[in-house]
C-alpha cells in the first residue's frame, strides 16, 4: 500500500484546488480521478463569473491550468477508480482496481451530476444551447427566448434569474400547479416575462448545431406542442456521487455529505468539498473554497496528530 499525508477524491476545482493547498503545503498529496480531471465544467464553453477573468474563459481552458499549477506543487494525479474506504483509525485504506493507497486524512471531492431528462438532443447539444445553470449560462441569453424545466425553487430561481437577461422564460412543468415556495411563485406569476407551461413534460430538444426549441407533450390531453427557444435550463435535480462514502460519513436525505464550516465530515479525518458537499450554492468559485478549506483543515488534522 502506497502512503500520502493526504488523499483526495475527484478532481473537479474542488478537488484541485485541495490539491494545490495542500501540495504547496508540503503534504504528499496523491489525486484519484477515475475520468480526467475538471468535472462539469468541462462542458461549459464560457465560464464568465469566475473573479479574474473579464472576459470570461473556457471551462476546459482554466482546469487545464489549474491541473499544472497543482503538478508545478507536487501533486500527484492518477487516472483510479477507488471502489471501497476503510477507516483504520490512524489511517484509511483506499482501494482501486491497480492497487490500494493509504492516508490519515482523506478529502471527499466527488462532485456530483445534474439530473437529465434522458430525451433525444439533450447530450447533443449540451454546451450549445442546453445548460443546467441559469447563474452560470444566463447572460449567453440576452434577447433571446429560454426554457426552464422543473416546477421546484431551483426552476423558478433559474426563470426568475433568466428575465434579466431572456426576452421570453417559458417554464415546462408536469403538474398544474408549481412545487417552489409561494414567494417565488408569486414573483413568477407577476414577471410578465415567464410563461407556464403546465401539466407538460418535455420529449425533445431539437435543434441542429444549436438548440432551436422543445416539444412538449401535455401529459393529460397527449397533445403536443412546439416551443421556440435558444436555451433550455434543466432543473430537475442533482445527484451525488457519494454512493461510495453511504455508512461512512454522515450525509442528509438526498445523500450529501455533511460538514462543518471547515469542511470536516462526521468521521475524524475526512473532509468533503464542492458539489458532494450539502451547501447553498454549487459554483465553480464555491467548489474551490471549498476545497482550500478543507486542504488546510486536512493540515491542521494531521499536525494536531502528531
Amino acid at each position: 500500500m502506497a502512503d500520502y499525508d493526504v488523499v483526495i477524491i475527484g478532481g473537479g476545482p474542488a478537488g484541485l484546488t485541495a490539491g494545490i493547498y495542500a501540495s504547496r503545503a508540503r503534504l504528499k498529496t496523491l489525486l484519484l480521478e477515475k475520468m480526467m480531471p475538471g468535472g462539469q465544467i468541462l462542458t461549459s464553453p464560457l465560464l464568465e463569473n469566475y473573479p479574474g477573468f473579464p472576459e470570461g474563459v473556457a471551462g476546459p481552458k482554466v482546469i487545464d491550468d489549474m491541473v499544472k499549477q497543482a503538478q508545478r506543487f507536487g501533486l500527484e494525479i492518477k487516472n483510479a477508480e477507488v471502489v471501497k474506504i476503510e477507516d483504520d483509525g490512524p489511517r484509511k485504506r483506499l482501494s482501486c482496481a491497480d492497487g490500494s493507497f493509504g492516508a490519515p486524512a482523506v478529502i471527499l471531492a466527488m462532485g456530483a451530476s445534474y439530473s437529465s431528462l434522458g430525451v433525444p438532443g439533450e447530450k447533443e447539444l449540451e454546451g450549445r444551447g442546453v445548460s443546467y445553470c441559469a447563474t452560470c449560462d444566463g447572460p449567453l441569453f440576452r434577447n433571446k427566448e429560454t426554457v426552464v424545466v422543473g416546477g421546484g425553487d431551483t426552476a423558478i430561481e433559474e426563470a426568475l434569474h433568466l428575465t434579466h437577461f431572456c426576452s421570453k422564460v417559458s417554464v415546462v412543468h408536469r403538474r398544474n400547479e408549481l412545487r417552489a415556495t409561494k414567494i417565488l411563485q408569486e414573483r413568477a406569476f407577476a414577471e410578465k416575462k415567464i410563461e407556464m407551461v403546465w401539466d407538460s413534460v418535455v420529449t425533445e430538444i431539437l435543434g441542429k448545431e444549436r438548440v432551436e426549441g422543445v416539444m412538449t407533450k401535455n401529459v393529460k390531453t397527449s397533445g403536443q406542442k412546439l416551443v421556440p427557444a435558444s436555451g433550455v435550463f434543466l432543473a430537475v435535480g442533482f445527484t451525488p456521487h457519494t454512493v461510495l462514502v453511504k455508512g461512512l460519513v454522515e450525509t442528509d436525505d438526498k445523500g450529501y455529505i455533511i460538514t462543518d464550516d471547515n469542511m470536516s465530515a462526521s468521521r475524524p479525518g475526512f473532509f468533503a468539498a464542492g458539489d458532494c458537499r450539502k451547501k447553498s450554492l454549487r459554483q465553480f468559485v464555491t467548489a474551490c473554497g471549498d476545497g482550500a478549506t478543507a486542504a488546510f483543515s486536512a493540515q491542521r488534522y494531521i499536525e494536531n496528530r502528531n
